[in-house]
């Protein structure tokens, strides 16, 4: 799964004491268990620096890629009830996002 993220710069409830980007911090702490419960794990995850081709203006803040075992396992994680319950912090860090599902590809072979 692709996450691109871009945080709002104060948080609203329930963590309006922090920035947008610390927030998703507590999120992603909270989520960890639910995420490795269902065989996932974060591959990588940066911060967006500038654009070379692109927008002048960012458009998002962090890139993450996590994989999940399956789709079922995706979506048994976010239907967890006490998932449910931390995904405010989610939604309180994040100005707007994008979840896209994703299937590795096989790097292209080297010119001989």
């Amino acid at each position: 799964m692709v996450n691109l993220l871009r945080f709002k710069e104060e948080a609203t409830a329930p963590d309006e004491d922090v920035s947008g980007a610390e927030a998703y911090v507590r999120y992603a702490a909270a989520t960890a268990p639910f995420l490795a419960g269902v065989g996932g794990r974060v591959l990588v995850a940066v911060e967006c620096r500038e654009s070379v081709i692109g927008p002048e203006d960012a458009e998002w803040d962090m890139v993450a890629l996590v994989e999940y075992p399956s789709r079922e396992a995706f979506l048994a994680m976010v239907s967890d009830p006490d998932y449910l319950a931390i995904h405010p912090h989610r939604v309180a860090a994040l100005d707007d996002s994008r979840l896209i599902l994703s299937e590795p590809v096989a790097p292209p072979a080297a010119a001989e």
